[in-house]
């Protein structure tokens, strides 16, 4: 007898607390408060949120990935900022290659997104045409010739810094952290010496945009896979933080899918800030029909007869 294939499935929730409020009891607090991204239909979810404020509205950018082809496109979700009221959805980065944790952010006046694209073999720099924010151009390569994940960005004190991972063999994604360092957004960037800062299976996988921290620390949400892929999120936070030194220390705290959902208790693993009213989650469920074998045959037989 075949075993039923594990599946999971991630749901997108905004969350009205700021980022550096945000912490297990503040989370359980507000769970009736939450707000949930639509379902993304049968064999789809959305997951890893970031989020920009402008104007009037809130706009969520999301992995949408589909069991179907086994790959993700970008899309972004309006909502109104005064009610949270959902306003439309559009898919606004589409490539031949998987891509997700599309984060976003300004910076000299132009909007920029960083999303993963390690089946590209590249961290790359996009940037929004249009105000709609519905469409994007890549505009440089920021770590060539390596497949990194999940990079996360943040300037501090006129440096700019890159927290990712890296794909492969062993689940090394899971369990290293790595560094760069550049002038400027668009580098040099140079990987840290001391690479890969942090091994560890329960903190090292970035889970959000770096934040400072109202005592004035450098904080970054990792994935906590100690117990499966994407289990809870915990904090590292940076006390020191320099290109030839850096002081890594890992919170105790970790933040569950249990905290907020009674559907999705498998996994939290996005923590990220939007402003100063909301922060943006995901969580995980995990499925064992048979479906997904019959799914799975279908996008083989359609790989090798068209």
């Amino acid at each position: 007898m075949f075993k039923a294939p594990r599946t999971d499935f991630w749901q997108v929730g905004i969350v009205p607390l700021a980022l550096a409020d945000v912490d297990a009891a503040r989370l359980a607090a507000v769970r009736d408060r939450i707000t949930w991204l639509p379902d993304a239909g049968r064999w789809r979810y959305l997951a890893d949120p970031f989020g920009l404020v402008r104007g009037d509205a809130l706009h969520v950018f999301v992995e949408a990935f589909d069991y179907r082809t086994k790959r993700a496109h970008i899309e972004r979700h309006e909502f109104s900022k005064a009610d949270l009221h959902w306003r439309r959805q559009a898919t606004v980065l589409d490539r031949p290659f998987h891509l997700s944790y599309p984060q976003v952010f300004e910076h000299g006046g132009e909007t920029w997104m960083v999303p993963e694209s390690y089946q590209a073999g590249e961290i790359a720099l996009y940037r929004a045409t249009d105000a709609s924010l519905d469409h994007w151009q890549r505009e440089c390569a920021l770590l060539a010739g390596l497949p990194g994940a999940d990079a996360s960005l943040v300037e501090l004190h006129g440096r700019w810094w890159m927290f990712y991972t890296l794909v492969g063999p062993n689940a090394r994604d899971q369990r290293e952290l790595h560094m760069a360092h550049a002038p400027t957004l668009t580098g040099p960037w140079t990987p840290l010496a001391a690479n890969p800062v942090r091994v560890a299976r329960d903190g090292a996988r970035p889970a959000g945009r770096p934040f400072v921290a109202r005592d004035g620390v450098l904080t970054l949400p990792v994935q906590d896979s100690s117990t499966g892929y994407g289990g809870a999120t915990r904090l590292l936070r940076f006390p020191v933080l320099m290109p030839g030194h850096v002081v890594v220390e890992a919170g105790a705290e970790r933040l569950t899918g249990d905290l907020v959902s009674a559907t999705h208790t498998a996994g939290l693993h996005t923590l990220t800030g939007c402003d100063d009213a909301f922060s943006l989650i995901d969580v995980k469920r995990i499925d064992r029909s048979r479906g997904r074998q019959w799914l799975d045959l279908q996008r083989r037989w359609r790989r090798l007869f068209g």
